[in-house]
């Protein structure tokens, strides 16, 4: 692991100090949080799970961990388009206005359209997929996200033979997002086509039953369970297909420490900590990381004789 000397540090690279009181905040109400998480889900999100996508589908993709509570996802996020800390966002963004929403689908695609929210959530079957989601910052939760495969909106633009790669884009206005800091906005990110098509890559429109809170990426947003959390992308206006590697943000902010692919790698530690372990949102115990989140079996084949150490 490199250990830097305070005089070689860049300002980019110091962690937000609105992020370390929040990680501050975090650890100080851990004892509470331990008790929680006791819980499959608290009453408020057993309520929640009745709202606005009730007889979901559950997905066979699903893990059968227990879920985190929705009380604790919802208030810790990482969403510096509403501030760095983590209770930043919660509170923020609770008036963000998400409706009318249109995304557009773009580049090289035989048929190009933008898609409004109500088409998005006709396109396909709803289902619910409760995944593992990795955060780069080494905490983890369990969440039952709604939506479906993203290959069945790429399929409807019809991808050209020029098409190699999807680029996304966040939604970004400096007069509803005051707060916003900490790095260059709009929020951009990246997959190859074949992880874009990947039947795990889930286009998401909600969780615990229903839709997406504010602080959690509303409307829609990526979920990519074998990857860190930043890639999931969130608030999602613009996806382009292209046929080089697109820029993405932390990568472009931070090359050394945050890598295009960005798969959950045990073995590669961040440049100022290590990767091995994790600790599940809610719980005072560490657990081992698994490689590629614990989805190899998935998604492994996409990268055989790719070197991940190298491809992080």
């Amino acid at each position: 692991m490199l250990i830097k000397k305070s005089g070689d540090i860049r300002y980019s690279e110091v962690t937000a100090k609105g992020l370390y009181l929040g990680r501050r905040k975090f650890l100080a109400a851990m004892p509470a949080a331990f008790l929680a998480g006791r819980e499959l889900l608290s009453p408020a999100a057993r309520a929640r799970a009745a709202g606005k996508f009730p007889g979901l589908a559950k997905s066979p993709f699903s893990t059968t961990e227990t879920e985190t509570p929705f009380n604790q996802v919802s208030v810790y996020n990482n969403f510096y388009e509403f501030g760095t800390s983590k209770d930043d966002p919660s509170h923020y963004a609770k008036n963000f206005k998400t409706d009318p929403w249109t995304v557009s689908v773009e580049g090289e695609a035989a048929k190009p359209r933008k898609f409004s929210i109500d088409e998005i959530l006709k396109l396909a079957p709803l289902e619910e997929r409760i995944y593992r989601h990795r955060c780069v910052e080494a905490w983890s939760i369990v969440v039952p996200w709604v939506g479906y495969s993203l290959s069945a909106l790429l399929n409807q633009v019809q991808p050209t033979a020029k098409a190699h790669f999807v680029a996304f884009q966040s939604y970004f206005s400096r007069g509803e997002m005051p707060q916003a800091s900490g790095m260059d906005f709009p929020y951009v990110e990246g997959l190859r086509l074949d992880e874009a098509m990947h039947p795990l890559a889930l286009l998401c429109v909600g969780m615990y039953g229903d839709s997406l809170p504010p602080q959690d990426g509303a409307p829609v947003r990526m979920i990519l369970p074998w990857k860190y959390g930043f890639k999931s992308i969130k608030s999602i206006v613009r996806i382009r297909l292209v046929e080089k590697m697109p820029a993405n943000t932390w990568n472009t902010m931070q090359p050394t420490e945050y890598g295009f692919y960005s798969n959950v790698n045990p073995s590669v530690d961040h440049p100022r900590w290590s990767q091995a372990s994790e600790r599940r949102l809610g719980e005072l115990r560490r657990r081992p990381t698994l490689m590629f989140n614990g989805y190899g079996d998935q998604v492994a084949s996409l990268y055989t004789g790719m070197d991940l150490k190298k491809n992080f």
